[in-house]
């Protein structure tokens, strides 16, 4: 519940607010030359407004999901990134490489050389050339001013009515706002994340580039094929997972593939484009051993910080919260709430902090924050702790919306909104139990949970005799570790790596 939001979204959301206002006072644009195409295109952004814009979403950026504390990485991560992005088409951007302290699988870019990869991502991939490649794609985005591309579309699409129902959404989220205008904004934020996503022409153009930067610096362009291909097992392993777990795989997600379409098509193309590359060249050094060398250490999955999955078990030490999702149920950790979703991720049990100022005691914060026009509250108790039910409406337009939320007192002293959310009222009806005992957990930090919120870190080790399902027997992962960490050292879906050989492991 700290840094773990869906990072495309949130990234989305900042930037575009940006952009938006800027296309409200530009008008129609003006002809530019792309400095990768060498082509003349209409633009509603000069290279002046790409950095004016990038650097005020930067600051967003940071503060909403923090820094990677580990100047060795961040050293090691720029060092590439610089060396790509000065033999790029835009060298004389002002670049800026990020590694961000989040679990999610995910790398993106903003206009004017800002360049972000999560820690998540890292976990997963095998070689300095690997990362290379993830960076150069980004550079990519970046080059061809691809923000400026969706700035101008959107500009095109008539996005007025947006802007405004954005820049609502932002004052809302800031000011603490009203459980309807939550609701809003969530759609809004749908929407606007819909149409930030570039086009398959534009990823197809980054792999391009990526596999031309690769080149370059002489690494070899092959590798944003494995990229690709990695990254598409984790889609493969999401669904392997969810039928262990006995529900439907997820369908589309928040990770780098979101926004990343990799078809048969794709990696075909990426192979043609790759190949331009290679005639003439003996590419030998991927620095796969630098690369293991610099990640070991630093942490795998959730950070204390942001609060521990551990199988149907969540742990916050900070908030000193403990809670235990229902049978089927599974735990989405966000930047600033916790989803207990229903095994159709129709229904959910949503978990937020109660806004500072929202009032001294329970009813102050359900006029406050909810808002209601009708409703009526239940007093209880959760293992010891002070919670109020309520049970009521909303104003919404054209009429009323049903809400139905608790709020609690922590053990720390903080007060928690559960939300009861649902597709409709019958679907909530048939989860009602399910998200009951779900907020039944609810409960501070036993020394039984304190043991079990243990963080697990990233080693690198020489892979055993048996293979990856000895390693699997000490790895602390309870749904598939073998095939998990098959996955991170990329043999999942094809090849083979040999006892002996330096692969990553999981620790506790």
């Amino acid at each position: 519940m700290t840094s773990n939001q869906a990072m495309w979204m949130r990234v989305s959301k900042t930037w575009l607010l940006g952009c938006l206002t800027a296309l409200a006072l530009v008008g129609c644009g003006t002809r530019t030359i792309n400095p990768v195409t060498g082509q003349q295109e209409r633009s509603v952004m000069s290279e002046a407004d790409e950095i004016r814009e990038g650097a005020k979403a930067h600051q967003e950026v940071l503060k909403e999901y923090g820094v990677l504390k580990n100047d060795r990485v961040q050293n090691y991560v720029n060092d590439i990134g610089q060396r790509l992005a000065k033999i790029s088409q835009r060298s004389q951007l002002k670049w800026t490489f990020t590694v961000l302290d989040s679990p999610e699988i995910n790398a993106f870019a903003l206009p004017g050389g800002y360049v972000y990869i999560t820690r998540g991502i890292m976990a997963y991939l095998d070689s300095e050339a690997d990362l290379a490649g993830v960076i150069g794609h980004e550079i990519g985005h970046v080059t061809a001013r691809h923000g400026a591309q969706r700035a101008t579309r959107q500009q095109d699409a008539a996005l007025g009515v947006l802007l405004g129902n954005v820049l609502g959404a932002v004052l809302d989220a800031k000011g603490g706002g009203g459980i309807g205008q939550q609701i809003g904004q969530a759609t809004q934020a749908v929407a606007a994340g819909n149409i930030a996503r570039y086009g398959r022409e534009q990823e197809l153009q980054a792999d391009g580039l990526g596999a031309e930067y690769l080149s370059r610096v002489n690494y070899d362009p092959r590798n944003m094929i494995d990229v690709i291909r990695v990254l598409k097992d984790q889609e493969r392993f999401a669904a392997e997972v969810a039928r262990a777990e006995g529900r439907p795989a997820p369908q589309g997600g928040n990770s780098w593939l979101a926004s990343h379409p990799s078809n048969d098509q794709r990696l075909e193309s990426i192979n043609k484009i790759a190949a331009q590359y290679q005639a003439g060249k003996n590419y030998v050094d991927e620095g796969r051993v630098r690369y293991l060398q610099v990640i070991d250490g630093i942490a795998f999955g959730e950070s204390p910080e942001q609060g521990l999955t551990r199988g149907r078990n969540f742990y916050h030490s900070a908030l000193n919260f403990a809670m235990t999702a229902s049978s089927g149920f599974r735990i989405v950790n966000e930047a600033d709430q916790l989803n207990f979703v229903s095994p159709a991720g129709d229904a959910a049990l949503i978990v937020q902090l109660a806004p500072p100022n929202a009032g001294r005691n329970h009813d102050e914060i359900i006029r406050n924050v909810v808002k209601p026009v009708s409703g009526r509250s239940d007093r209880y108790t959760l293992n010891g702790l002070q919670a109020t039910h309520f049970t009521g409406a909303v104003a919404a337009q054209g009429g009323q919306r049903a809400v139905e939320l608790t709020v609690a007192t922590g053990a720390g002293g903080q007060n928690f909104l559960m939300i009861y959310a649902a597709k409709d009222a019958a679907t909530l009806q048939r989860n009602r139990a399910a998200l009951r005992e779900t907020e039944g957990s609810f409960r501070g930090m036993s020394a039984q949970d304190t043991a079990a919120a243990k963080p697990w870190v990233l080693r690198t080790t020489a892979l055993p005799r048996g293979g990856f399902s000895d390693l699997a027997r000490t790895a602390p992962m309870t749904t598939l570790p073998e095939q998990q960490l098959k996955l991170m050292n990329g043999v999942y879906s094809t090849g083979a790596v040999q006892p002996g050989a330096l692969v990553k492991m999981v620790v506790q």
